[in-house]
């Protein structure tokens, strides 16, 4: 297993709108709250654990969640 690959998730940053996406999160998941989506600078690994433990996905679930919200 190549563990450099998850190096850059660590990293990882929201990719366009992050108001509009996180109502849309919200409307996706209704147990997420604004607490769970709160976004400040440089806490991006933050808010994702958040919203990980709240929805019970891993890490990498979270992330493929986001960016599945950002392409529709």
């Amino acid at each position: 297993m190549d563990t450099h690959q998850n190096k850059g998730d660590n990293s990882f940053k929201i990719p366009g709108n992050w108001s509009l996406q996180s109502k849309q999160l919200k409307e996706k998941f209704s147990t997420l709250t604004d607490y769970d989506l709160k976004l400040e600078e440089g806490k991006e690994k933050e808010m994702l654990e958040r919203i990980g433990n709240r929805l019970r996905k891993n890490r990498e679930e979270v992330i493929n969640i986001i960016k599945d919200i950002n392409l529709s």
